[in-house]
């Protein structure tokens, strides 16, 4: 596989090519559709990176930021949860304070939860990103 441009510059990717015409697919849309070969042209940008273009942001750096199911599990019961304080978490889930502070990090890292205070403890909340992410995902 291999990432072109059509006219516009839009990235598409090259499923298929004959002489006269190619099957591309949107990376947006996992449309595809045949286009006339001159009016593509091959970039160095890698095809897999393309495809995950095509996510929407939210959701690719939720995906990213979430290792296995109890990371995501713990996305989803914050945005399910709202603003919850970290000493719930800590007490509600199987997860030591390492492993929870790591995960947390991660997810501020990626724009998907933000520190907040809840009852004068420290806690998290989901951004709308978060929201977002997991409601695509659902």
């Amino acid at each position: 596989m291999q990432t072109v441009t059509n006219g516009d510059g839009r990235r598409l990717l090259l499923v298929k090519r004959s002489s006269e015409s190619s099957l591309v697919r949107d990376p947006d849309t996992g449309e595809e559709s045949y286009r006339p070969n001159e009016s593509l042209s091959a970039v160095d940008d890698p095809p897999l990176a393309a495809a995950a273009d095509g996510l929407a942001g939210p959701v690719r750096r939720a995906v990213l930021a979430c290792p296995d199911d109890r990371a995501l599990g713990l996305l989803v019961e914050l945005v399910d949860r709202g603003p919850t304080a970290a000493e719930t978490l800590t007490a509600a889930y199987d997860l030591c304070e390492s492993d929870l502070h790591g995960l947390l990090a991660e997810f501020r890292a990626a724009g998907l939860v933000r520190e907040t205070t809840i009852a004068g403890r420290p806690g998290y909340a989901p951004t709308d990103d978060a929201d977002t992410a997991v409601e695509r995902l659902r």
